[in-house]
């Protein structure tokens, strides 16, 4: 996740709209000055911790050569046998490494 990064302008900006409270974790930068303007206008720095970031999910213990062969044979339906082939197979392969299913 991108850090954000505050300045004294920003902290202004801030109080001009009304914000009473920042949330700070990780990802979030105040310079020092930035952290004496918001002590200075009364905003309240409130320390959090960072979001996580999402995890893929755990093997299911499913048959992925079953999955494989029902995506592709519904692909193969939808779309026509001039799809079928390697390029296919290596999209569904990725997209089910994706989801941590391969």
């Amino acid at each position: 996740m991108a850090k954000v990064f505050y300045t004294e302008r920003d902290i202004d900006d801030l109080h001009e709209k009304g914000v009473a409270s920042l949330d700070l974790h990780d990802n979030v930068v105040l310079t020092d000055l930035a952290r004496d303007r918001a002590a200075r206008l009364g905003i309240r720095l409130r320390r959090l911790q960072p979001p996580e970031e999402p995890q893929a999910p755990e093997p299911c213990g499913v048959d992925v050569r079953s999955i494989h062969s029902s995506i592709k044979a519904i692909v193969v339906a939808r779309l026509g046998d001039g799809v079928d082939g390697p390029p296919l197979d290596a999209v569904i392969e990725k997209v089910l490494a994706g989801l941590g299913v391969a």
